[in-house]
């Protein structure tokens, strides 16, 4: 039997429907972090405007409190870049990447991770980049440039994360870190698979190239765990082979979108290698910068129409494009909603 061929709108409303944005749920943040597989966390109040795009009555102060708790934690997980996860995410991620190639497994992490935990522990608080650095200076006789990257490589495998304090709403500018529990070993095949299992019913249908462009697992790693998970088949326009979980949700293509603000770096706009199910290729550029910074963007019928910032106590946007007059009224209304989460 052919394999259905999915379009590009029903890629759209799937994928809205999986992260929470074609209708609001009634979630704990612990909840929709885990839902969401985390969420990046560069900007500091990111985060908070993630769930609260996506969630009815979230209150910043019930995702500090998971924070303070350290339930939720600041670490690199997938892309080695910055997400909130919860501490069981934490372990999985960890174990999921621990055969790849990422900066806690090179020679300089493995290296000083040991001075880094011991330091770290013996502190009995949190620790500041310069004091690692002239430690990892002393004792293994590193200098400059490359004391600082052993003791970012190094931590990660020392399991020292980023304090809670980065994270708040108000958050420190400086770079403090603190030694949380080594995670339960698990086996890194089965994690593999559990997280890319995870990955779609949070971002699928999706490619193996989608799959790679997310976690950066690659390949060799991402192939044998999806011999273990049970998946259904489909094509997109283009030929490609997509792969999905079971019952997950596959909205009609004409499944009303509501007008959604979306923070900086929002894993919907980076979790996939062709990223025109929700960001229209002629607006890319403008919200992927050549740095890598990703821009505060809204979506207008799912796609996204548009950048935003704030200037003062408004939230002012910037359409790409003219709006229908339905269109600027719904945007009206959600910034509204949103100078007040913000306010």
């Amino acid at each position: 039997m052919p394999e259905r061929v999915l379009t590009l709108r029903e890629l759209n409303r799937a994928t809205l429907a999986r992260q929470l944005l074609l209708e609001r749920k009634r979630l704990s943040p612990a909840a929709t972090v885990e839902r969401l597989v985390g969420l990046q966390a560069q900007a500091p109040r990111a985060p908070y405007v993630g769930i609260w795009t996506r969630t009815t009555g979230f209150r910043r102060a019930s995702l500090e409190r998971l924070l303070v708790r350290g339930d939720v934690v600041k670490a690199n997980t997938v892309r080695q870049t910055l997400h909130l996860v919860t501490v069981r995410d934490y372990a999985l991620m960890r174990a999921a990447t621990s055969e790849s190639n990422h900066a806690e497994q090179w020679p300089d992490a493995k290296l000083v991770a040991q001075t880094v935990r011991a330091f770290a522990l013996a502190a009995g608080g949190p620790v500041t980049t310069d004091e690692a650095v002239a430690l990892l200076e002393r004792e293994h006789g590193l200098t400059g440039a490359e004391a600082l990257r052993a003791w970012r490589n190094g931590r990660r495998r020392a399991h020292v994360l980023h304090s809670y304090e980065s994270a708040l709403w108000d958050a420190r500018a400086d770079g403090r870190f603190v030694a949380v529990d080594e995670p339960e070993p698990l086996d890194p095949l089965a994690a593999r698979a559990e997280l890319l299992r995870r990955y779609l019913a949070a971002f699928g249908p999706s490619s193996r190239k989608d799959m790679d462009t997310w976690s950066m697992m690659r390949m060799p790693q991402i192939a044998p765990a999806l011999e273990l998970l049970e998946l259904r088949r489909f094509r997109d326009e283009h030929g490609r082979e997509l792969l999905d979980v079971p019952r997950a949700p596959l909205p009609d293509a004409d499944t009303p979108a509501p007008v959604r603000f979306l923070p900086k770096w929002d894993n919907v706009l980076l979790a996939h290698a062709d990223r025109s199910r929700v960001l229209p290729e002629p607006y890319r550029k403008q919200v992927i910068r050549p740095n890598g910074d990703v821009a505060q963007t809204f979506l207008v019928d799912g796609f996204v129409a548009g950048t935003w910032r704030v200037e003062g106590a408004r939230v002012v946007t910037e359409p790409f494009a003219r709006l229908p007059q339905a269109a600027k009224r719904e945007l009206a209304d959600e910034t509204e909603r949103l100078e007040a989460f913000l306010a």
